[in-house]
């Protein structure tokens, strides 16, 4: 069946002046307290839109507001629907 088979997605969010603002902070401390939000943030988003235990969630990027995410098809346009995300696009691996 189509859309059941976990795939390696990344999920990108949309603006969020928080994550500038802590971005902005060049400090150890600001850089850890960017991660810190950002795991939570994404842990949220993900708790909020899929069943527990149906995903994992191997990297939260800090550069761009996202993470990388195993999830079927079927969660992914779960997730696109979300308000916050602006973009989810499958790992394309390099053969």
């Amino acid at each position: 069946m189509e859309g059941t088979k976990s795939e390696s997605y990344f999920v990108f969010m949309n603006y969020d002046p928080q994550y500038q603002r802590l971005r902005a902070d060049r400090t150890k401390r600001g850089a850890n307290e960017l991660d810190l939000f950002l795991s939570r943030k994404h842990d949220q988003l993900l708790a909020r839109t899929l069943d527990p235990g149906s995903y994992k969630k191997t990297l939260s990027l800090v550069i761009v507001d996202g993470f990388s995410v195993e999830i079927t098809e079927d969660q992914a346009s779960v997730l696109r629907s979300a308000k916050e995300v602006r973009l989810v696009e499958k790992n394309q691996e390099l053969a």
